[in-house]
């Protein structure tokens, strides 16, 4: 090997984003995540895209209760921490008051579309300048994996044991196509993490939700499917098939509206 050669070996291909903090506590607090959890991912492609697009220094991130709220540690950005399902509402009172500021919510399935289907219908349905993105790991993944609004027909969670039935307990809730609906809305899509290709797909679509906002646009969404391993009873590698297989064919990848809030 050559000094040239080796000068291109050494050199750094990716390395950690510069909004995702680097103090010991930080550290720390990625290790509390389950073992194959996506939801720091989620923090990652995150910190990528406002990287890339050169605005991590005038964002501010709304998370509410669940896994993702540990999020709020662990992300060099002014954070604020919202009551249960009322993400958007406090993202709406930030972005009226500090129109400039790019402000977003990161939220689970439970938090955004069981309690918080009122807030996020409400934010759609006033074209609320601002950014979502609820992560579906279809279940309560932080108080031991029960029946979410995303959980599968047939999925067995601490409170479908016999699996989901749509006869007892209705249908999985298809939150990016439902947002999509909306006239305020001028973005919708969803994503995943199970493959290097998808996350770079979903790092697309964030960032395209970020620059409707920063066009002036209607809200913009992106839902993020993520691995649960230990509620779903999986390794995380067999998680990750098991979103190619059983997640995917129920929520379909892909843009759901790209436009106008018009």
């Amino acid at each position: 090997m050559n000094e040239e050669t080796k000068a291109v070996a050494k050199e750094r291909v990716v390395g950690r984003p510069a909004l995702l903090a680097g103090e010991w506590w930080s550290d720390f607090l990625w290790e509390l995540f389950c073992p194959g959890c996506q939801t720091p991912v989620v923090a990652r492609i995150i910190a990528e895209a406002l990287d890339e697009l050169g605005i991590g220094d005038k964002a501010i991130m709304v998370a509410g209760v669940g896994c993702h709220g540990m999020l709020l540690g662990g992300v060099a950005l002014d954070r604020v921490h919202a009551l249960h399902g009322r993400g958007p509402d406090v993202a709406t009172g930030i972005k009226r008051n500090l129109p400039d500021i790019i402000v977003f919510t990161v939220q689970g399935d439970g938090d955004c579309i069981a309690i918080g289907a009122g807030s996020l219908i409400g934010a759609a349905t006033r074209s609320e300048k601002i950014t979502i993105i609820m992560i579906n790991n279809t279940n309560y993944g932080t108080t031991g994996g029960q029946l979410a609004p995303t959980t599968l027909i047939g999925q067995v969670t601490t409170t479908t044991p016999q699996g989901r039935d749509p006869n007892v307990e209705g249908y999985p809730a298809h939150a990016a196509e439902l947002v999509a609906t909306f006239k305020g809305v001028s973005y919708s899509a969803r994503g995943a993490l199970h493959t290097a290709a998808n996350y770079q797909r979903t790092k697309g679509y964030i960032k395209t939700a970020f620059q409707k906002q920063l066009d002036g646009a209607g809200l913009s969404f992106v839902e993020v499917i993520t691995a649960c391993p230990p509620n779903w009873h999986l390794t995380p590698v067999q998680s990750l098939a098991w979103i190619q297989e059983q997640v995917v064919p129920e929520f379909p990848l892909g843009e759901f509206k790209n436009g106008g809030s018009s």
